[in-house]
C-alpha cells in the first residue's frame, strides 16, 4: 500500500511502490528551538513520533528548504549522508559542503530513482515563502511533484507544497500537471516579523482549488509557536465550501493510505488515529 506516516511538522515517511522517502527531516524535541536565521527562533511544542534510528531504509530525502524546522541539527548529525538529498540549489550547496549527497533542483527540474523495474521522479515546483523584502531574507523554497511510474507509465502523482504562500505560481502547477492524485499542504499561517510566511486557512483552501489535487493531507500546523492559524480554521473553511471530504489531517506515527479511495472520505475531515 502506498502510504504516508507523519512524524511531525512536515516530516513524513512516504512509501510509493518499492520506494521509501523522508521529507523535511525535523527531529528536535519538545521545548527545543528551531533556528530560522537572522537571529529568529521558534520553540517546538510537540515531540516527533519517532527518532532517526527508527526510520526504515531510505531511497531519498526530499527537503523543501533549509530552515531549522525542516532540517535541524539532529538531522545534520544523524542522517545517513550517502542517501540522495533532493532540494533547492541553495540548500544543496550548503549541505553538500558538509558531506550530504545533495542534488540541487531548479524549478521544473527533476531527479529520477529506479528500483526493480519501477521508477520514481521528484520534480521541483515553484514556491514563494514570502513576498516583498521578507522574501529576500528567507531561503529558497520548492514544492515537489513525486510521480511513481510502473512499466514506464505514470501511475500515481503526489504534490508536496513546501512552505509556500498561495498565488499564481500554483496555477502553473495545475497547467503543467492537471489531475494530481493527492497533495500535502504545509499550513499553520506561520508569522515571522509580523509577516505570514506559510499558508493560513484561507490560503490553504485557495491552494486546494488552484492545484486541483483529488485529496489533501494537512500538515505543518501545530508543532511550533510561530504557527498562528489552527487546523480547525482550515477544516471549517473547507467544510463551508464543500471541500472537507477531500481532506485528511494525519495523526503522528500512524500509517495511512496515500491515495484514499473516494468512499474512504466522509462528509467531515478525516483524522487518522
Amino acid at each position: 500500500m502506498d502510504s504516508l506516516r507523519l512524524i511531525g511538522n512536515a516530516t513524513m515517511v512516504l512509501r510509493l511502490g518499492a520506494f521509501t522517502l523522508l521529507t523535511d527531516p525535523n527531529f528536535i524535541r519538545r521545548g527545543q528551538y528551531a533556528y530560522l536565521g537572522w537571529g529568529l527562533v521558534t520553540k517546538r511544542l510537540v515531540d516527533p513520533s519517532e527518532e532517526i534510528k527508527d526510520l526504515p531504509p531510505l531511497d531519498a530525502v526530499v527537503l523543501s528548504h533549509l530552515h531549522g524546522d525542516h532540517f535541524d541539527r539532529v538531522a545534520r548529525r544523524e542522517l545517513d549522508r550517502t542517501v540522495p538529498l533532493l532540494t533547492t540549489p541553495q540548500a544543496a550547496h550548503r549541505l553538500g559542503r558538509v558531506g550530504f549527497a545533495t542534488h540541487g533542483l531548479e524549478t521544473w527540474e527533476s531527479h529520477t530513482l529506479e528500483r526493480g523495474g519501477e521508477r520514481l521522479t521528484v520534480e521541483s515546483l515553484p514556491g514563494i515563502h514570502a513576498r516583498g523584502v521578507m522574501r529576500r531574507m528567507l531561503p529558497q523554497v520548492m514544492g515537489s511533484l513525486i510521480t511513481h511510474h510502473v512499466d514506464g507509465r505514470p501511475d500515481r502523482r503526489l504534490y508536496i507544497s513546501g512552505d509556500t504562500l498561495t498565488g499564481d505560481h500554483l496555477d502553473q502547477i495545475a497547467e503543467r500537471h492537471p489531475g494530481i492524485d493527492a497533495g500535502v499542504l504545509h499550513l499553520g499561517g506561520t508569522r515571522v516579523l509580523l509577516q505570514t510566511v506559510t499558508m493560513d486557512d484561507r490560503q490553504g483552501v485557495d491552494a486546494m482549488r488552484r492545484v486541483g489535487m483529488s485529496h489533501t493531507f494537512a500538515v505543518h500546523h501545530d508543532d511550533y509557536g510561530a504557527f498562528r492559524s489552527p487546523i480547525d480554521a482550515f477544516t471549517e473553511r473547507a467544510r463551508r465550501l464543500g471541500l472537507d471530504a477531500r481532506i485528511s489531517v494525519p495523526t503522528r506515527g500512524t500509517e495511512q493510505a496515500l491515495f484514499p479511495m473516494p468512499e474512504q472520505s466522509g462528509s467531515r475531515p478525516t483524522t487518522v488515529g
